[in-house]
């Protein structure tokens, strides 16, 4: 008996150390280990996929893996098939990014929930059958990402009724901005995106280490100035600072 309780006690160490280097807010991880210089791209996408193919020939070219959110309207439109089989034949993480990037949650400060705990399930469970279809069995997906990189710790805790982890980017650079167009009152550019990914590296004192870098897979006819087009030379320049980049499971470690 003793020896069962010992070696249960220590299995929840083991468990508790294993998450405490994990950083979290809301119930939604944000950031993976510090201890080690791994990057996990992230490209989610919903209605524009222009950079997949930019995006698919970087990572071979810098032998990476990377991790795909996509939502169930781009995972059921005929023109990103054969892309979305190519991100899964390339070995990269596939998963969901809500069906119909329904906005879970209010955008102030309070967060109030706009959906009811049936149609968020419904909406996900939607999203993972369209997944399925490309051959993404449902005990192979433990992570995903809500629609427009926002939640609350409601939503989170739903996903972890449906034994889904939710993930969403690491803050502090302005990678996520890559979907603005010129139009745009909060449009950023590439340049300065890139910038703001290099300058962070540059002045957090664990580097990029863990980072959840977030990226879209297109951006749409809005924006001209396309941040895939840059990220030959942004994973050049992480490369040569020894950067490894892993899909999401591997940097969250499931």
């Amino acid at each position: 008996m003793r020896t069962h309780i010992i070696a249960g006690l220590m299995g929840c160490f083991a468990l508790l150390a294993g998450t405490a280097e994990l950083e979290y807010r809301e119930g939604g991880i944000i950031r993976g280990p510090m201890d080690q210089r791994m990057i996990a791209l992230v490209f989610t996408g919903h209605e524009f996929g222009e950079g997949g193919e930019i995006i698919l020939q970087q990572l071979s070219r810098h032998h990476a893996h990377a991790s795909f959110f996509l939502t169930g309207d781009f995972l059921r439109n005929p023109d990103f098939t054969n892309l979305v089989r190519k991100i899964a034949k390339g070995g990269h993480y596939l998963g969901p990014h809500s069906d119909k990037h329904l906005l879970y949650c209010a955008w102030e400060t309070d967060k109030k929930t706009l959906v009811t705990r049936d149609e968020f399930r419904r909406d996900l469970e939607s999203n993972l059958a369209a997944l399925a279809k490309y051959g993404m069995r449902r005990n192979r997906i433990h992570y995903w990402l809500p629609a427009y990189e926002w939640y609350n710790s409601e939503i989170a805790r739903w996903s972890a009724e449906l034994n889904l982890q939710l993930v969403n980017f690491t803050p502090g650079t302005r990678s996520n901005a890559d979907y603005t167009g010129e139009a745009d009152k909060n449009f950023v550019s590439s340049e300065a995106i890139l910038k703001s990914i290099l300058d962070k590296e540059r002045s957090d004192p664990n580097g990029l280490n863990g980072f959840i870098l977030l990226l879209h897979i297109g951006a749409g006819p809005g924006r001209r100035d396309k941040m895939h087009d840059r990220l030959g030379g942004l994973l050049d320049a992480l490369v040569s600072k020894k950067y490894r980049f892993v899909r999401a499971d591997e940097l969250l470690r499931q």
